[in-house]
């Protein structure tokens, strides 16, 4: 790991109170970046701010008054953004069949994911473009693989690989918009998955195992860095080899 690769780069992780943004955020911090931490359950994210030595907002990634107040505090800290990982929650609403899912349980997971990425563009896109910056988003494999119970969950991640293409154009060159696409991840969502259902969803994996979020988040800090200087508009499957393997089911 190189521990100088982001001196003095101020890097915004969201969902960053647990799973793979609390991940990224210490990997940034690591690496030397100033981190703020933005999510909406304050105990955890204040803890982990104090781990990683970053600065923790309150925000609700679907709130433009939340993002509002972020940048306002943030470029009178700062005065300036390199970095900008847009981490949204995962799967929020039921498993069940697109005519079971209401109108509110569709629109609350669109909002938390997709209406979020583009609230951070949207508040964050000139800033980056100003440090030559990098803007990234999390997607995942269900927007390239039907799996049943999960509609809402895949339009929203699927929009995100739309919406990444179509930001690394629009503000190209100043600013990079990459997308990285984990595939099953041991975070919180899978606490309420039976050992039966581990062991299946490892069979499917080439990897042999279930991926950490340390894995995403090195991922992410490469397309954040120098590194990456000539990646953008793309999407990093990092799935241990899921989707090549597995059936929708």
């Amino acid at each position: 790991m190189n521990t100088e690769r982001f001196n003095g780069r101020v890097v915004l992780v969201t969902g960053a109170a647990s799973g793979i943004g609390a991940e990224a955020a210490a990997r940034f911090a690591a690496e030397g970046a100033d981190v703020v931490l933005l999510d909406i359950d304050d105990d955890r994210g204040n803890a982990v701010a104090h781990e990683t030595g970053g600065r923790y907002l309150h925000c609700d990634v679907a709130a433009a008054a939340d993002w509002d107040t972020v940048a306002t505090s943030v470029h009178e800290q700062y005065g300036r953004v390199d970095v900008v990982f847009s981490n949204g929650p995962g799967r929020i609403v039921r498993t069940v069949a697109v005519h079971e899912l209401t109108e509110d349980e569709w629109d609350r997971q669109i909002a938390v994911t997709l209406k979020a990425a583009y609230l951070a563009a949207r508040t964050f896109c000139p800033s980056l473009g100003r440090t030559q910056g990098s803007l990234i988003f999390t997607s995942s494999v269900h927007a390239g693989i039907g799996v049943r119970g999960c509609a809402a969950y895949a339009a929203a991640k699927g929009g995100l690989l739309a919406l990444t293409r179509q930001l690394a154009v629009e503000y190209a060159p100043a600013v990079r918009v990459n997308a990285v696409v984990p595939g099953p991840v041991r975070t919180p969502a899978w606490d309420g998955i039976d050992s039966a259902g581990v062991a299946a969803t490892i069979a499917e994996t080439p990897a042999g195992r279930l991926g950490d979020p340390a894995d995403i988040a090195a991922a992410v800090a490469y397309l954040a860095s120098p590194d990456a200087s000539f990646v953008t508009g793309s999407t990093l499957t990092v799935d241990g080899g899921w989707t090549i393997s597995t059936t929708s089911s």
